[in-house]
């Protein structure tokens, strides 16, 4: 069995330069599709989301290869328009294909997506973009399936700011004929990453970071070379560890901007924190305190990603704190096993009360998610003993090395492998 030990009691200090964001490197995965030819995206992190959408790009018939840290994606030889099923479930971002394949192949054909069990997460947005763009949709058995070889550019109005909605919708309106306008699009910045990667192919898309994206449709895309932003969730959860445990720890790699919500939240909890463009430092004595309620909401709101990390965070803080979470039905999966750690958080819907405890006590826990994940290794930096959380592959898909990274800055953890 895989699982990551922690041993609590360690500060954290040093520095650490942040990964490669995931959810700005998936839907550019994706948009290499609509290139005739080679796409390169530097230090590109190796996580098991990435290993997917790879394994989904060789079964349309790209050629994708690690070249160090870089991974390189050949889609001149792309023959097919269908994902199957084994491949849709691995990832929940996997629909981020749909839109590229129609634009590039005018058909495209997958299942419903897997990936992290967080509630209801409906491609409805999706779809009905893709309609309004003149694709034919028909769902059945479980299977989407799109014809739409003359697509034409129209106003999409997104019924609440999706991001992968807003991202699908970019995706095909890119192969389609005219203007399109994406109103409420989703402002975050991975957006603006991928419409930066876009642009290199040649694409004409602007707005992104706005309520309001408007793409010309331009074919044949070139190839290019990227190198994707940083991980904003992951510099999250590092500065949440080390707001937990006490330290003084320097992240570079990252635009401190997109972090703003998280870091103000970690200021009312008693860190001090510093920040330009080429950091973001954290000191912490590790006596935090509970802060104003957590509400998550879109960019430039605070981020469902964030949540658990947060936390975590504060599960020794004095005082309470609230987190009401807007996102998705079933984002504290994760509390039920931080309260066999001995945190006190009570659930009543939507809405979860974090008490403030002395001492939390290592045990055995198993990741229910990829950010839940992260969050358990957070409580057993801060707890007594030794925690061991299982099911680690949830934490593999969004972080390339979250043990190794936190032994980095001091951490006594590491991952184990039989």
């Amino acid at each position: 069995m895989n699982m990551i030990a922690v041993e609590g009691g360690s500060r954290l200090r040093g520095e650490l330069t942040v990964q490669s964001a995931k959810n700005s490197v998936l839907p550019i995965l994706a948009a290499a599709i609509l290139s005739s030819g080679v796409c390169v995206i530097e230090r590109c992190p190796r996580l098991e989301d990435v290993e997917a959408s790879g394994a989904i790009l060789r079964h349309l018939g790209c050629r994708v290869c690690w070249q160090g840290e870089d991974l390189v994606v050949d889609s001149s030889s792309l023959v097919r328009w269908d994902i199957p099923d084994a491949l849709m479930r691995r990832m929940r971002s996997s629909v981020i294909f749909l839109g590229a394949i129609l634009a590039r192949c005018g058909r495209a054909e997958l299942s419903y997506p897997g990936g992290c069990e967080l509630g209801p997460r409906p491609i409805d947005l999706h779809l009905s973009a893709l309609r309004t763009l003149g694709a034919q949709v028909e769902e059945c058995g479980g299977r989407v399936c799109c014809r739409g070889e003359g697509l034409r550019g129209a106003e999409i109005v997104l019924g609440l700011p999706s991001v992968g909605a807003t991202e699908n919708a970019i995706l095909a309106a890119c192969g389609a004929c005219g203007t399109t306008v994406i109103v409420n699009a989703a402002r975050e910045p991975e957006i603006i990453d991928l419409q930066d990667f876009l642009r290199k192919l040649g694409a004409e898309v602007r707005g992104a970071g706005t309520s309001t994206v408007i793409v010309e449709g331009v074919r044949p895309l070139r190839g290019c070379c990227h190198r994707c932003i940083g991980d904003r969730i992951a510099a999250a959860t590092y500065l949440a560890a080390a707001a937990a445990v006490g330290g003084d720890i320097c992240l570079s790699g990252v635009d401190y901007r997109s972090l703003s919500t998280v870091t103000t939240a970690l200021q009312q909890a008693g860190c001090r924190i510093s920040s330009d463009e080429q950091y973001i430092r954290l000191r912490s004595d590790g006596a935090l305190r509970g802060i104003c309620p957590v509400r998550t909401s879109p960019y430039p709101g605070f981020p469902t990603d964030a949540q658990a990390v947060l936390m975590a965070s504060l599960l020794r803080a004095r005082g309470t704190t609230v987190f009401v979470e807007n996102m998705f039905q079933s984002r504290y999966r994760h509390v039920s096993e931080l309260l066999r750690m001995g945190a006190d958080i009570r659930l009543e819907g939507r809405v979860a009360v974090v008490c403030g405890v002395p001492h939390l006590c290592g045990t055995a826990v198993r990741c229910t998610d990829l950010r839940g994940g992260a969050a358990l290794v957070l409580a057993g930096l801060q707890a007594d003993g030794i925690t061991q959380v299982e099911n680690i592959h949830h934490i593999r898909r969004g972080y390339s090395d979250l043990a190794g990274d936190l032994a980095h800055l001091g951490a006594r953890i590491q991952e184990i492998r039989e």
